[in-house]
């Protein structure tokens, strides 16, 4: 009998531990009982689509073609405050896209930070826009424009960085100064990295579990924003983003843990050894930090920045993490980037 007992009991426990680990199947837009389709779509050649929006003037007569990343938790219809007037003005094409899992852009159960580069040529190509284009992209999204400066760089006009998400494995960040930098990350974030990348298929788990203190950005925790940036929060909050509820309708698994999977785990290379996309001065890479993000150390930035020369670095001295939210630093951004403005900020 104690014999029986203890098996069941055995049995429970791991059925229990399954279900903690493997994620619900995701509801993949426009399959029976699944979200409805209703944002253009292109058709990817492994039968994936990707969502997207076009916003400033028509493709067919822009002067320059922007394709714009999203980060973490969001989409393509994130806040962009770049005035309509503004991009015809400079002739600007903007186009965002539902990475994927996120929005109505379908899961992609492969991907990796080098996937991820290929799709944006593969949607370049469908949407015509030529044999070159811009490239801006911001937060954890940013993992997307490195991948395409390493795998795809011939097809680059420029390439702007936002506040770009660190991953603190890269292997050209000294020891002590990673530890240094980890360390002051919340407890809860500290768990999230590392598990991200040493036991990735423990991502879910960890992000569903309600014993401990899981995610600072997903607990809203008051220490993430300074007051910029919680400036910003409340301007965007008086704008309305009807498609707000989109952004995990197909399961958070497949847009926001995958998201921490891809970005915070090994990656097919080292960012800090890539080759300058521009050998020839034709165009250039901007990264932007704010020197008050919360999210992301200055610490390594600065550290990437002088491993990187060929980046034109600008460190905001009492920026967050929101700047691409800010309407006079937005169009610096895309004035810098396109016209080679030099910004004042």
């Amino acid at each position: 009998m104690l014999a029986a007992v203890a098996a069941i009991v055995v049995v429970g426990v791991v059925a229990y531990g399954y279900r903690s680990v493997k994620p619900s199947p995701p509801k993949i837009c426009g399959s029976p009982g699944g979200p409805p389709v209703t944002s253009p779509r292109i058709k990817l050649h492994d039968g994936r689509h990707l969502a997207y929006k076009e916003r400033g003037v028509a493709r067919e007569s822009a002067k320059y073609k922007v394709v714009l990343v999203h980060g973490f938790d969001s989409s393509k219809d994130f806040y962009v405050p770049l005035s309509q007037e503004v991009m015809e003005e400079l002739g600007i094409y903007l186009l965002t896209f539902d990475r994927p899992g996120y929005g109505e852009s379908d899961p992609n159960p492969k991907r990796s930070v080098k996937s991820e580069a290929f799709d944006v040529q593969e949607l370049a190509d469908r949407l015509g826009l030529g044999t070159k284009f811009y490239l801006m992209g911001a937060s954890l999204g940013t993992h997307v424009v490195w991948s395409c400066m390493k795998y795809i760089p011939h097809r680059l006009s420029g390439v702007t960085l936002v506040v770009p998400v660190i991953n603190f494995w890269w292997p050209s960040f000294p020891p002590d100064l990673v530890h240094e930098v980890y360390k002051k990350q919340l407890k809860r974030d500290q768990w999230k990295l590392w598990i991200a990348h040493h036991i990735p298929g423990l991502v879910y788990w960890w992000m569903t579990q309600k014993l401990f203190p899981y995610s600072s950005i997903m607990q809203r925790h008051p220490i993430l924003f300074n007051e910029r940036d919680v400036a910003t929060v409340q301007a965007m909050s008086k704008v309305p983003n009807p498609h707000e509820h989109k952004i995990r309708q197909q399961g958070d698994y497949e847009s926001l843990h995958r998201d921490i999977k891809v970005h915070f785990g090994k990656w097919e290379f080292d960012p800090m050894e890539l080759n300058n996309p521009f050998p020839n001065k034709e165009g250039s890479v901007y990264l932007w930090e704010g020197y008050n993000d919360k999210l992301v150390p200055f610490e390594l930035q600065r550290y990437l920045a002088k491993k990187l020369p060929w980046i034109k670095y600008h460190e905001v001295a009492n920026g967050g993490h929101l700047m691409i939210h800010e309407p006079s630093l937005c169009e610096a951004m895309f004035r810098e980037l396109l016209l080679g403005e030099v910004p004042s900020f």
